[in-house]
């Protein structure tokens, strides 16, 4: 390993641990990841089915999905839905760059803004990686000229418009 990749790599490193957030992987036992694989794939799928299918009783089962839940392995149960059978059939990524002190306001406004179904900080080129979902392309233009380039601390961003989803929604127990 080379000076500058082991210095990079320490530095990430001390970058983590300082972090209040930081996760570690939990432990999962094969049980738990067939349990999570069933669910991820199908969060429908009564207690009943699910049991049957990883070989547990329907009350050992259910302890490990509310022991999984409490571990914060599992955030939530979501619906997938079509945003173009619902009128937001334009998807755009932007990438904005942020006044430093002004971030918190930033991402204020982001959690309040319906348009913007995902936002990432960054390190790169830009601070943050927004996906904005649009009408058509006039309801796109009013949202980058009117709404996101007045949010707090802004100072510029540039957009990329989505032709075609290739993968969306990959499974996170894929690669377990």
């Amino acid at each position: 390993m080379s000076s500058f990749a082991r210095r990079r790599s320490s530095a990430l490193e001390q970058c983590a641990s300082k972090s209040s957030k930081n996760r570690t992987m939990t432990t999962l036992s094969r049980m738990d990841l067939s349990i999570l694989r069933i669910l991820e794939a199908d969060a429908r799928i009564s207690f009943a089915a699910l049991a049957e299918r990883v070989g547990l009783s329907k009350s050992p089962c259910w302890s490990r999905v509310q022991a999984l839940e409490k571990q914060g392995v599992i955030t939530g149960y979501h619906a997938r839905l079509d945003a173009k059978a619902l009128g937001k059939g334009l998807s755009v990524y932007a990438l904005a760059t942020v006044e430093f002190a002004r971030y918190e306001a930033f991402e204020a406004a982001v959690l309040r803004h319906p348009a913007i179904t995902d936002c990432h900080s960054t390190a790169g080129a830009g601070d943050y990686l927004l996906r904005i979902v649009a009408a058509d392309v006039e309801d796109l233009d009013h949202l980058l000229r009117k709404e996101l380039s007045q949010m707090p601390g802004v100072q510029r961003y540039t957009t990329t418009v989505c032709m075609k989803a290739i993968k969306e929604g990959g499974l996170v127990t894929a690669g377990l």
